[in-house]
């Protein structure tokens, strides 16, 4: 069982970019619900065996402790059961139905416009297969929104680079399969990977992964990550920046320049749009900064 909590510790870290104090808080509390299934008349339940009245009653055993820290334990357990079942490794999610007290949770924060042209720029330099690997991921995953998951899963037959129609086809959650259109310049940055840079890394031709480490192998998540953490401190921005801030990026940034939340939703790979409602916060924080800014009363 302690397997699966490090494989979704190491999501957390990787593709969602949590903290330190964060990853701790989920693994005291996967920790405290695998010792609740491993006393008593739970000995034998893994994780694929158990049910919602078994979480009921981890819930209940919680006693009087804290709305927050209630809250957070089950969003924990909740957050673990929608990654074991989007990785195959349980066929159904026991949490369904399992309430918790109603706690806010602060916004993320998308980088400026500014900030994401200043990344992008100490990149512009890097002339190793390496630093075109770099540019050419940073702009494909700011052009599409994509999960760091979706971005190091592509393979190279899954890009169309052909300028004007350049689009690539991800694999998201659920195995989920969308077309998402790319920009031109983006476009032109993975060619150029492609044609002088990836070849270079490649110690086998068989090798179809997109983006390849420097022994030729496919890039992982946690890859990425260090890479995003390079140019990060390179570029001395003082904002977050991770994978999941990147994604947050390019959907704030294109709902604030007129794009529709359908569309986003689509573009995202979100199942629900409720997912994606979460932009509209700060698209409309932006508006009422920009309103504060030019009303002469404000």
């Amino acid at each position: 069982m302690k397997e699966s909590i490090d494989s979704f510790l190491n999501y957390l870290t990787v593709e969602k970019g949590l903290s330190n104090n964060t990853i701790s808080a989920y693994r005291n509390d996967l920790t405290q619900l695998s010792e609740f299934l491993a006393n008593g008349d739970n000995k034998r339940v893994t994780w694929p065996t158990v049910d919602r009245p078994t979480l009921s009653s981890f819930v209940l055993s919680m006693g009087n402790k804290a709305p927050t820290t209630v809250a957070r334990k089950i969003a924990a357990v909740k957050a673990f059961y929608g990654f074991m079942v989007n990785e195959g490794r349980v066929s159904s999610d026991p949490t369904d139905g399992i309430t918790s007290p109603k706690i806010g949770r602060p916004l993320p924060k998308p980088l400026t416009i500014d900030e994401v042209k200043r990344l992008l720029e100490a990149m512009a330099s890097k002339n190793s297969p390496d630093g075109k690997r770099d540019k050419a991921m940073i702009e494909l995953m700011y052009a599409t929104g994509m999960r760091v998951s979706e971005l190091v899963s592509l393979n190279v037959d899954d890009v169309n680079l052909t300028p004007g129609t350049a689009s690539l086809k991800c694999t998201g959650k659920g195995s989920k399969q969308r077309i998402i259109p790319i920009h031109d310049q983006a476009a032109q940055w993975v060619s150029k990977y492609i044609n002088e840079g990836r070849s270079l890394l490649n110690a086998d031709s068989a090798q179809q992964a997109l983006f390849l480490n420097q022994r030729g192998e496919r890039l992982t998540r946690q890859g990425f990550w260090l890479i995003l953490k390079h140019y990060a401190q390179e570029t001395d921005i003082k904002s977050e920046i991770t994978p999941h801030i990147l994604r947050h990026s390019f959907a704030t940034h294109m709902l604030r320049g007129g794009a529709s939340l359908r569309h986003v939703q689509e573009l995202l790979g979100h199942a629900n749009i409720s997912t994606t409602q979460v932009y509209t916060h700060l698209t409309n924080e932006h508006v009422k900064e920009e309103y504060d800014k030019a009303h002469p009363r404000a």
